[in-house]
């Protein structure tokens, strides 16, 4: 089959297109999926230069949002067909491990996968959709809802807002019926941000978030719950983190998935007890959050926003394009 593959962690040249590679064999449990679309996310990056205290078994293939149709059945596998349209959920939930990482994933023709990990992909809902949802669209869903809670007319700061992880979270606070501002680094993303619903842009590398936010609701007040927003969205650390804290009103929620930029930043604990801040950790997402994105797109209210769509052979040009921070929303491989 054709596949990308990873055979030594570094640079972008250590993946290889390969036209001949071996087809998986299946055993018990396991469903062979012939990959229709796979999306690209940061961890691919991180998975090719070698993660620390992650050892992996190499080669692998890359590739962790995995959508197609199920080709082949293994022994005792009850409740799916050949023919059946599957997203897949990377995590290996019984097992433990991660497609694209711990096993092969979704940078190829064919991908082996374990029957408990298959979600049916509904009608009126594309492989290519599917595929943009679960790394960061089901992380983005869990974040929002299940641990932060968030709340029609609250107002929300989204920092790294073009990528996958931040439109997601621009289109549910729209959703929701929340003021949105979004951060990004250039205008042309801005403006696609502007298109797609957000109340507000920055450019972070012009302005100071921090006071552009507190000119337009006012400065936080310890004693009463004026100026701020409600919740700040930040995934990338670095010189990001203090400044999420001193924008956010009396009792604001950080919600945090990542560290893109830095995962040991500076903080400033007083702003957290003075000003009753919670941050609030999520990671990952749960097979329930795959389940009702797709049932959004299904019913019309949600469209995943896809930057492009790649042939397989270009699927190393991807993730250096995730790389380099040239995508708006999600790149998706068809083999």
């Amino acid at each position: 089959m054709k596949a990308v593959v990873l055979y030594e962690h570094g640079e972008q040249e250590q993946l290889i297109y390969e036209t001949n590679y071996r087809d998986p064999e299946i055993g018990p449990g396991d469903v062979l999926v012939r990959v229709k679309a796979t999306s690209l996310n940061y961890h691919d990056v991180f998975t090719r230069r070698g993660m620390p205290g992650i050892t992996l078994n190499l080669p692998v293939i890359p590739g962790l949002d995995v959508a197609g149709e199920v080709a082949e059945i293994g022994p005792d596998v009850e409740g799916w067909k050949v023919g059946d349209r599957v997203l897949v959920d990377p995590i290996n939930r019984v097992e433990g491990g991660l497609q694209g990482e711990t096993c092969d994933g979704g940078m190829a023709e064919l991908c082996r996968v374990r029957a408990h990990q298959l979600i049916p992909i509904p009608d009126g809902v594309s492989f290519a959709q599917a595929a943009a949802l679960p790394v960061a669209y089901g992380t983005a869903h869990r974040m929002m809802f299940e641990n932060g809670n968030v709340k029609a007319g609250e107002k929300m700061l989204v920092l790294g807002a073009s990528g996958g992880v931040g439109t997601c979270c621009v289109l549910l606070g729209k959703k929701m019926g929340m003021e949105v501002i979004s951060c990004a680094g250039s205008q042309d993303k801005l403006d696609r941000l502007k298109e797609m619903g957000s109340d507000h842009v920055l450019n972070y590398n012009e302005v100071d978030f921090r006071k552009e936010v507190n000119g337009m609701y006012g400065k936080p007040h310890r004693r009463t719950y004026d100026g701020g927003v409600d919740v700040v969205v930040n995934f990338t650390g670095g010189d990001t983190w203090v400044n999420s804290f001193k924008c956010m009103k009396r009792g604001g929620r950080l919600l945090t998935c990542g560290a893109t930029a830095g995962f040991d930043p500076k903080t400033d604990i007083r702003y957290i007890w003075t000003f009753e801040l919670k941050i609030c950790g999520s990671n990952s997402w749960t097979k329930e959050d795959l389940t009702k994105l797709m049932g959004y797109i299904q019913d019309g209210s949600m469209e995943p926003t896809i930057e492009t769509i790649l042939p397989l052979e270009q699927g190393a040009e991807g993730i250096r394009m995730i790389e380099d921070r040239e995508v708006f929303g999600k790149i998706i491989i068809e083999p």
